[in-house]
């Protein structure tokens, strides 16, 4: 059997501590399977004298990542620490230089700094792994690395954060508020205490600009990514979402246009009978449509110390059983000094359909009004519905929900800019995109 692969692991949070537990218990197991055992060498945390559940006696304590990934006896360096820049960056940077294998799940590192860092790989000939960056336990890196070479993707899009859908799933089936939902799924350990950066969309925005690039070979482009939360979601819209058949979503979702690659994170209506619809809780799901296969669609938990120990796991099992020498896939599944520059599609050249929810004043002329100002903006209207129920509206206000045929982003915008002007509307009009699957479309 060949030499043990020695490991060392910086960040023993709740993923790190399920790792270290997991290579202990199916030692024998990884090592038949793998060909080679596979042994936790070095580990750096924070707190040294913190019981983390694990057996940590025989390997050596680094205080600090970065002299881990400097001086540590290890063949990988696994980073769980997190963030796009600090110890993380600096640790990864000072593993790859030395020539050593890194396998990661940080997502706003790779958002931020993967093409450098496969760049870096790819020239010391060190493999760069990173399942466990996006959607947790669902294997689609290696999916778009690998599995699909030879297909042309055209679009990919999906559920990437578990706390948002977790919070949707919740508003839906029990009728609660947002912020009702949100407390609730902090105190069950879904969302931060600050929960910001998952709720406002940035967390899937990272994940999406990894899939966007291993997707379309562009450069990484984290910030040009047209980002709404789920925020302004209220439990109306949740009801008017199913009354019209659909159900409410945050997706990232990137395509091919005409004008170049679009990346978008926004609240999202599918259709109730879709796969994808049915996707609740903390589960994320992502869908690869191409010109070969299809559509793709993957299904699993997309958060947790298992999950993502997991994929984790995985990739440090592809290392050990790589070849010395042996032709290594590229990092981001195109050679890092062949991608190509990101071309932004503008989103106001976004063609689908929309809801849109007004709050009016209830008066004579109004509904006339607002059907008058979607035709001059060329939009068909699938349906126009007005109410003037309590609970769908303040007393002398009435709620006009309005589902369009497919349509421009633009016109749509104008639309619900003259209908501001015209002095009826009552707070903030709701706008949501509506995405159907390839093959309702």
């Amino acid at each position: 059997m060949a030499d043990a692969l020695k490991i060392g692991i910086a960040g023993l949070g709740t993923v790190g501590a399920s790792l270290v537990r997991i290579i202990q218990q199916k030692s024998n197991e990884l090592a038949v399977t793998c060909g080679r055992p596979i042994i936790i060498t070095a580990v750096s945390a924070r707190d040294k004298t913190r019981d983390r559940g694990v057996d940590l006696s025989a390997v050596t304590w680094f205080d600090r990542p970065e002299e881990l990934a400097e001086k540590g006896d290890i063949d990988v360096f696994v980073e769980l620490i997190g963030g796009a820049e600090g110890a993380a960056n600096v640790s990864v940077r000072t593993a790859l230089q030395r020539g050593l294998h890194v396998v990661t799940a940080n997502k706003a590192l790779l958002a931020y700094h993967g093409v450098e860092l496969a760049t870096i790989a790819e020239e010391k000939g060190s493999l760069l792994n990173f399942e466990a960056a996006v959607a947790g336990g669902i294997p689609v890196i290696k999916a778009l690395r690998e599995s699909l070479t030879g297909n042309a993707v055209s679009r990919i899009y999906g559920i990437m954060n578990g706390t948002c859908n977790y919070i949707l799933t919740k508003m839906e089936k029990e009728g609660l508020s947002f912020t009702e939902c949100l407390k609730e799924a902090q105190r069950l350990g879904y969302a931060e205490a600050d929960p910001a950066f998952d709720i406002e969309g940035n967390d899937t925005a990272h994940k999406l600009a990894i899939l966007t690039t291993l997707a379309f070979g562009n450069r990484i482009a984290a910030d040009d990514i047209y980002l709404e939360g789920i925020t302004n979601i209220s439990i109306e819209d949740i009801h008017a979402a199913a009354e019209l058949g659909y159900r409410i979503k945050l997706l990232g979702v990137a395509q091919r246009t005409d004008t170049g690659i679009e990346q978008r994170v926004h609240p999202t209506m599918v259709p109730v009978d879709s796969v994808i619809a049915q996707v609740d809780g903390v589960t994320n799901a992502v869908a690869i449509e191409s010109d070969v296969l299809g559509e793709l669609l993957m299904v699993g938990p997309g958060a947790g110390g298992n999950a993502t120990a997991s994929s984790v796991l995985g990739d440090i099992a592809d290392i050990a059983k790589s070849q010395p020498g042996a032709q290594r896939v590229p990092v981001l599944g195109h050679p890092a000094k062949a991608l190509e520059p990101y071309r932004k599609a503008q989103m106001q050249s976004h063609e689908g359909g929309y809801f849109i929810r007004l709050t009016v004043l209830d008066r004579t002329g109004v509904f006339a009004s607002v059907a008058t100002r979607m035709a001059e903006n060329h939009i068909s209207l699938e349906s126009i519905v007005q109410r003037s129920k309590q609970h769908l509206a303040p007393s002398h206000h009435q709620t006009i929900i309005l589902v369009t045929h497919a349509t421009m982003e633009e016109s749509v915008r104008k639309a619900v800019a003259s209908i501001k002007s015209e002095g009826y509307l009552f707070g903030e009009p709701q706008v949501i995109r509506i995405e159907r699957p390839k093959e309702e479309a």
